[in-house]
This record gives C-alpha cells, sequence and structure tokens, in this order.
C-alpha cells in the first residue's frame, strides 16, 4: 500500500480523496493555485504545495510542476480526481516514465475509450449495442452531409474529445447540419484542441442511465448498480440518483452485465462509468466511458455499500478487490443535488464571491460533499459547484422527501446559488412520478 498520495485536483474531490487517504493511514499532499492558498484542500492535506498561479493552465493543469511536486514530496501516487487531467494520457505516461503511479487506468486505456469514435467502434466488436452513427473520424460539412444520408436524420454532432456538453449540437435537417457542424468543431478546437468529430442518430427523449464499474488488475470486474442523471441542463447533470426506476429487474442486470462485458473487453483497470442511452421502448445504447470517478459517485456508495475511492486506492496498489460482484446487494435509493454558485434569474451566471454565512444539514441518511466554510472566497477561475448534498432512504418517495428537507435547511450566504432551482425541480409532480428524460429541463422550464 502506499504511504502518500498526491491529489492532483482542488474543491470538494480533493476534500474527499484526503479523508480517504486519512481513514486508510496514508499521508497526503495538495497542490494548489495562488487563488487556492486558503483553500480547504490545502489545510487538510499533511502537506500542500503550491504549483502556480490561478489560471489552470498554469496550476492544475501543469503537468510538469505537478508532477515535480509530486518526487519533491516523495509521493508514490497521485490521484487525479475528475476534471482537470483525470483524463488524460499525456499525463499518465509521464507518471510512469517518473515511476509515480497513477490512480486510475493504464495511459493507452484512457487514450483508447477517450477517443469516442475509437471507444464506439471498440464496443460494437465486444457486442455492446451503440448508437447508429459513423465509424470513422469526420473532419469535413462535406463528409458529415454524406454520412447523414445513412444515418438519417435527426443527427447528433459530438467532437471526438469533447465532454461537459462542448462539441455538442443537434441538427435536425441538412441545413442545421451546415451551421451546427461548423459551430461544434469550432468549439472542439478552441476546448480540446482536436478537430475530429463524430456523427449518431439522435434518440429523441431518452434517459442517460450510466452504470458504475469497478476492476482490479487480476481481472476481477463488477458493478455497482446504475444511476440515472437525465436531469441536465445544456448536457451539463443537476440531479443524479440510483437506482433508476425505469428498469426492470431484468433490463438492470442486462445493463450491468453489458457493462461487466464492455469493461473486460478492454483489459479495464480502477473506476470507471459505462454510459447508455435508455429510450422509450426499453432498448440502450452506449454512449461513452469515463475512465475516472464521476462526480456522482456518491450516490453508488450509499446504496452498495462501497466506497469507490478506497478501492481505486486499493485496486492501483495491485490489490484484488475487496469485494465480489455475488457481494454487491443494493439497498435503497440516493439521490445527489449539485449545488452552483451560480444565478438561475441570470442564465445561470457563475457567481464568484465570499461565503458570509454557511450551514449544510446532517443527519441520518444525509451527506455533504464540499471545500466550502465560512469565509471562504469562491475564485472565478473553476467549476462553479460548491456544494454536493447526497441523501438515502428506503424508496424513491422517501429519498425525494428527505431531499426536500434537507435543502430546506441548508444556508449559503455572500453568493447566489441554485437552490431554490433545484427545490422547485424536486417538486414538480412529473419529477416525483419519476417520468424524466433529458428533455426535462427544457420542456418544463423552456426560458432557461
Amino acid at each position: 500500500m502506499f504511504s502518500k498520495i498526491l491529489i492532483a485536483n482542488r474543491g470538494e474531490i480533493a476534500v474527499r480523496i484526503i479523508r480517504a487517504c486519512r481513514e486508510m493511514g496514508i499521508r497526503t499532499v495538495a497542490v494548489y493555485s495562488e487563488a487556492d492558498r486558503e483553500a480547504l484542500h490545502t489545510q487538510l492535506a499533511d502537506e500542500a504545495v503550491c504549483i502556480g498561479k490561478a489560471a489552470s493552465r498554469d496550476s492544475y493543469l501543469n503537468m510538469e510542476r505537478i508532477l515535480s511536486a509530486t518526487v519533491a514530496s516523495r509521493a508514490e501516487a497521485i490521484h487525479p480526481g475528475f476534471g482537470f487531467l483525470s483524463e488524460n494520457s499525456r499525463f499518465v505516461e509521464m507518471c510512469e516514465k517518473c515511476n509515480v503511479s497513477f490512480i486510475g487506468p493504464s495511459a493507452e486505456l484512457i487514450s483508447r475509450m477517450g477517443n469516442k469514435s475509437e471507444a464506439k467502434n471498440t464496443m460494437r466488436q465486444a457486442g455492446v449495442p451503440v448508437v447508429p452513427g459513423t465509424e470513422d473520424p469526420v473532419y469535413t460539412v462535406e463528409a458529415a452531409k454524406k454520412a447523414a444520408q445513412s444515418i438519417g436524420f435527426p443527427i447528433m454532432i459530438k467532437a471526438s474529445s469533447g465532454g461537459g456538453g462542448k462539441g455538442m449540437r443537434v441538427a435536425y435537417n441538412e441545413a442545421e447540419l451546415e451551421t451546427n457542424f461548423v459551430t461544434a468543431q469550432q468549439e472542439s478546437i478552441h476546448g480540446f484542441g482536436d478537430d475530429t468529430m463524430y456523427l449518431e442518430r439522435f434518440v429523441e427523449a431518452p434517459r442517460h442511465v450510466e452504470v458504475q464499474i469497478m476492476a482490479d488488475k487480476h481481472g476481477n470486474v463488477i458493478h455497482l448498480g446504475e444511476r440515472d442523471c437525465s436531469i441536465q441542463r445544456r448536457h451539463q447533470k443537476m440531479i443524479e440518483e440510483s437506482p433508476c426506476v425505469a428498469l426492470s429487474e431484468e433490463l438492470r442486470k442486462k445493463m450491468g452485465d453489458t457493462a461487466v462485458r464492455a469493461a473486460k473487453a478492454v483489459g479495464y483497470e480502477n473506476a470507471g462509468t459505462i454510459e447508455f442511452l435508455l429510450d422509450k421502448s426499453g432498448d440502450f445504447y452506449f454512449m461513452e466511458m469515463n475512465t475516472r470517478i464521476q462526480v456522482e459517485h456518491p450516490v453508488s456508495e450509499f446504496v452498495s455499500g462501497v466506497d469507490l475511492v478506497k478501492e481505486q486506492i486499493r485496486v492501483a496498489a495491485g490489490e484484488k478487490l475487496s469485494v465480489l460482484q455475488e457481494d454487491i446487494v443494493l439497498r435503497g435509493h440516493a439521490i445527489e443535488c449539485r449545488i452552483n454558485a451560480e444565478d438561475p434569474d441570470n442564465h445561470f451566471l457563475p457567481c464568484p464571491g465570499t461565503i458570509t454565512r454557511l450551514h449544510l444539514p446532517g443527519g441520518n441518511g444525509v451527506r455533504t460533499d464540499t471545500a466550502m466554510y465560512t469565509g471562504y472566497a469562491i475564485p472565478p477561475h473553476y467549476d462553479s459547484m460548491i456544494v454536493k448534498v447526497i441523501v438515502h432512504d428506503r424508496d424513491r418517495d422517501s429519498a425525494i422527501r428527505k431531499m426536500i428537507s434537507t435543502l430546506g435547511e441548508v444556508v449559503v450566504e455572500g453568493v447566489k446559488t441554485n437552490i431554490d432551482f433545484q427545490y422547485e425541480l424536486l417538486n414538480n409532480p412529473d419529477f416525483q412520478s419519476g417520468e424524466v428524460t433529458t428533455n426535462f429541463i427544457p420542456e418544463h422550464y423552456p426560458d432557461l
């Protein structure tokens, strides 16, 4: 087992990882930008190293400085969290050259599954259902038009290296295809430095259902149930829950088995997520694989009883999974709400500022993952998510009631947040009845 781990991240996920390490008796090293000098993760870690200016490119995306801090602090491994360098194959290669363990899959696997075109082709070969679409990269409007003739409209245009909703557009006809392809490609170039695109049939009004998997270096692969992440605004998840109410036990087993088969097909190691689109007829299609821990991992931890971060660390150290598939019994229902410092009345504009008053509730089945504290100044340079509120209860109705009660206690003063909007979503009759798709917010709140 590692004696010291460097956390190459910030915010609540850095705090989450530090706490898991502390429980395992592992010393931690935090890295921070100048803007995060007073951040909670720098205070909780055993050591903290400044790696650059506020801009991510000068700090949390600066591979050389992070590796220098790792070597200087004599940390044996790096946990990347999510975002930043968590799915950067070049960074993993650099870790390998420096004899530093990367807590995640190999560089080859990240590269293979991070390229969405190659990932879909790999899944096809493994017998995993995929949405009809292009098998080869698309670089021009002319090639896109030709491909659209065989795929059929409506079409989803996606950046091969994209994520978080960037580089994604829907086209319902050829005119929209021409305009939206150029727009999506430019977003991909600016956001990821990659002009590689692909097209797929747009599945209308699906559910976004993903399966959490965990694999070790000894060929063992398990899944920990599914999460319904359909409540999204502009492809950004807002509410996640487990299990998905739309799945029968038969479909749940089929989807879980398919996710495990997909992971085994690529020789996967560590935590990962297989994302599917579930249509109204009950058919599901592979969308992509995330080769890292997910923001919404706490809901899977609540229903499965497995600490995914600790499991990640054990697997990276060469240990076998601590649980087998037959040990996994999913209990109750869990819901997560992402609380962001943003203004829903002003196009969800980010609202950095200083927290003047803070109260986060607790109680049975209530968890809050955050790096906030009273007096903390939220910097304007990073993601606006400030708290994840997660609840667990015996069934979905009880979990919804618990989340409504919990959000009613949350106090965040000094900045605007989306708490009231989350509260409104939870009280929506269609949400409460489980009638949710990825179109839920556009259909119910068309002005947003």
